[in-house]
C-alpha cells in the first residue's frame, strides 16, 4: 500500500493539535507532525492575504486519503482548509511498513 505525506495548514497551534490528535487516535495517520511558525501567503478573494499558520506534516497510507479528507474537513474552522496528499516514492521499509499498520482499521 502506497504511502501518503499530506500537508494541512492551521490557523493556530490548538486547532493543529486537536487535528493531529484525532488523526492519530481514529487511525487516519500513523504520524502527525505539528510545525509551528509557518507564514503563508495567497490568494482568497481577490485579495493577496498573509497569515502566520502551524503546518501539520501527516503520514498515513492511500487507501485512508478518503476518510482522513473528510475527517479533516470536519474538523478544520476553514471555510475552505488547505490539504494535499503527496505520494512517497520511497523510504525505510520498516518505516513504510508501520505507517500501513497503524492506518490499518481497527
Amino acid at each position: 500500500m502506497p504511502a501518503l505525506v499530506c500537508y494541512c495548514s492551521c490557523p493556530d497551534p490548538a486547532t493543529a493539535e486537536r487535528i493531529a490528535n484525532a488523526l492519530v487516535a481514529e487511525r487516519l495517520a500513523a504520524c502527525v507532525n505539528v510545525i509551528p511558525g509557518v507564514r503563508s501567503v495567497y490568494r482568497w478573494q481577490d485579495a493577496v492575504e498573509q497569515a502566520d499558520e502551524v503546518l501539520l506534516m501527516i503520514k498515513t497510507a492511500a487507501d485512508r486519503l478518503d476518510a482522513l479528507t473528510a475527517r479533516v474537513a470536519s474538523l478544520h474552522p476553514a471555510e475552505l482548509p488547505e490539504l494535499i496528499a503527496v505520494e512517497v516514492a520511497g523510504g525505510l521499509p520498516a518505516y513504510l511498513s508501520w505507517v500501513a499498520e497503524q492506518t490499518r482499521g481497527v
